[in-house]
């Protein structure tokens, strides 16, 4: 059996860790009651995960003495919402849950944001811990503490930076997970190597089919060097002053089709992936950008089956949600730009160049 790897997201006081490993579900009671976070807990899942792994994690809660309670929340990112925050409200309150009381995120993006951004308002703040079963959030989502709901004019932007007290990885998770949602998981593994490391893209351009087929060893170097990568620039800059913006690459215009969208049309992987092309042209019009690297990065993602392009019929319709994104300042957009494949700069577009890049 493989011996789990660990890290550790440095934040003084509000420190934690990222265990990775193969069978972490089902000893994370025992992780629970070593960290003491209390004797009554909820577990915030899916219909599918409740069915796949949720029952078993609740009896092994209850076999170690917790009162433990269970609430489903549908699949999907348009379920990241005000009604579905206060179901979990309801069963909080319902069975009287205290400050020592915790959560427990079993699911993707979505459940961890929406009921991690419980954890942070309940009681003005309960202790939670990540268990990521998607590719997306074993890589990015779970790690860094942005926990949020959405609007319907903007993702995100009703939310808290609120840290976990455990991150815990089981990479057999993702042999169940449907061949898209390890497409789209791997759009942000693709980030993590534009803009921080281009050694590790050239390993995922090397072992881009062996993802997509499932070998957890080499899933396991892409899920430990993303949550490192992350875990370092989280750890220098917790609450997005500088350093952290750079996470956002392809997210500016990622995250407004997906608002367009109504969070239906576009899953977040293809909306990045789109995104994540969009600022190499930019950069490329800059100058900035050499043209083989761009190459490299719409080859990749169209290799994972990713989309680097979407024809809009009303383009105008999308200026407004990129400019009710939160990297905008004084009514100026931030986007992150690519220098070359393992580094990123930050450069604030004028609108009238967004435009005509858009409809073009």
């Amino acid at each position: 059996m493989k011996k789990n790897k660990s890290l550790t997201v440095k934040l003084g006081s509000r420190t934690y860790p990222i265990n990775i490993g193969r069978g972490n579900l089902s000893k994370t009671a025992e992780f629970v009651k070593r960290m003491h976070l209390g004797p009554k807990g909820l577990i915030v899942t899916n219909p599918r995960l409740k069915f796949l792994y949720g029952r078993k994690l609740l009896q092994s809660f209850k076999k170690a003495g917790f009162e433990i309670y269970l609430k489903t929340v549908p699949d999907g990112e348009e379920y990241k919402s005000f009604q579905q925050l206060k179901k979990i409200y309801d069963v909080l309150l319902k069975h009287h849950f205290e400050r020592n009381s915790f959560i427990v995120t079993l699911g993707g993006g979505v459940i961890g944001d929406l009921a991690g951004f419980a954890a942070a308002s309940y009681a003005r703040g309960i202790p939670y811990v990540q268990i990521p079963t998607t590719l997306l959030a074993q890589v990015d989502s779970s790690v860094g503490g942005k926990v949020a709901i959405n609007h319907s004019l903007g993702k995100n932007m009703i939310g808290a930076f609120y840290q976990p007290k455990l991150v815990l990885i089981d990479l057999e998770l993702l042999n169940t997970l449907p061949r898209k949602q390890m497409q789209v998981g791997l759009a942000e593994v693709v980030k993590y190597g534009v803009i921080w490391d281009s050694r590790f893209f050239r390993f995922l351009e090397r072992h881009i089919r062996k993802a997509l087929h499932y070998d957890l060893d080499c899933l396991e170097h892409l899920v430990f060097r993303s949550c490192q990568i992350k875990a370092l620039v989280v750890s220098r800059d917790e609450r997005e002053k500088k350093l952290r913006a750079i996470l956002n690459f392809g997210h500016t215009l990622g995250h407004a089709l997906e608002s367009l969208g109504n969070y239906k049309k576009l899953s977040h992987g293809e909306a990045i992936s789109i995104g994540m092309v969009f600022a190499g042209k930019l950069a490329q019009k800059m100058k900035l950008f050499p043209r083989k690297d761009q190459e490299r990065l719409v080859n990749i993602l169209r290799r994972i089956g990713l989309p680097t392009e979407l024809k809009i019929k009303e383009p105008n319709k999308l200026l407004p949600y990129i400019f009710s994104d939160k990297k905008v300042k004084k009514g100026k957009i931030n986007f992150v730009l690519p220098r070359n494949i393992g580094k990123v700069f930050i450069q604030i577009i004028p609108q009238k160049i967004i435009e005509n890049a858009i409809k073009k």
